[in-house]
């Protein structure tokens, strides 16, 4: 098999859409991409019904961040749909009874206040620091936050702080699954993606350190375009 028409259906991550491909579509030349409109849905239901109605029958699934987590949700439920699966970024456990409660704070301080964009400190916590002064990344992710904005951002939040850990499912997912991770990532643990990649049955898992020469944190397909799109040229013609 080549890459050649491979149909692919991208899940982006919270406040993203399809230019959180951006930087690594160019590479994908040959590929057929389709992206799931995450952002127009305000209910979970309607996240798993836009994931269903956008992706392929027998689908590739690519899923980023929160994307990732919905994709194994995806096919968690329906592994009779998944030709093969490729999660970036993202664990797929529940969230920590802490991390829910600082969501569950920050929805508060939204709904009581305007919402701008990322501040500094967020792009601190979701960039490699090589990537702070590099407006081709972080322009991307401030535009995408202020044009789907507050309410965006307020029904991702509040629809997926309840979270299924999905880690005891994955030995029932048959089809080759391809991890993508950043040793960097300071939002998605680094031992929790190579525990999932020790779970499944048909698994391959690339990390990408910190002193890489494409080094990145959580936005893996903006920092790390060449390495992921490489990562997942490799894998798709093994599939």
């Amino acid at each position: 098999m080549t890459d050649r028409n491979i149909r692919l259906d991208l899940i982006p991550g919270t406040l993203c859409d399809e230019r959180m491909w951006s930087r690594v579509a160019p590479l994908l030349d040959g590929f057929d991409l389709h992206h799931v409109p995450l952002h127009k849905a305000r209910t979970r239901e309607q996240m798993r019904e836009l994931i269903a109605a956008h992706s392929a029958p027998k689908t590739n699934l690519v899923g980023f961040s929160l994307g990732a987590y919905l994709a194994v949700e995806y096919a968690v439920a329906h592994p009779e749909r998944i030709e093969t699966l490729v999660l970036i970024a993202n664990s797929c456990k529940g969230l920590l009874p802490t991390e829910a409660e600082a969501r569950k704070r920050i929805v508060g301080m939204l709904e009581k206040n305007a919402y701008s964009g990322m501040t500094r400190h967020r792009l601190r916590e979701l960039l490699a620091p090589a990537h702070l002064e590099d407006t081709s990344i972080t322009g991307v992710i401030q535009d995408m936050a202020v044009d789907l904005g507050k309410e965006v951002l307020l029904a991702q939040f509040t629809t997926t702080i309840d979270r299924v850990d999905y880690m005891d499912r994955l030995r029932e997912l048959p089809f080759p699954v391809l991890i993508v991770g950043a040793e960097g990532d300071q939002l998605a643990d680094a031992d929790d993606l190579r525990a999932m990649a020790a779970l499944l049955p048909n698994a391959r898992l690339h990390m990408i350190a910190e002193d890489a020469e494409e080094p990145s944190g959580h936005m893996v397909p903006l920092e790390a375009p060449v390495t992921l799109a490489a990562q997942m040229r490799e894998f798709l013609p093994l599939a």
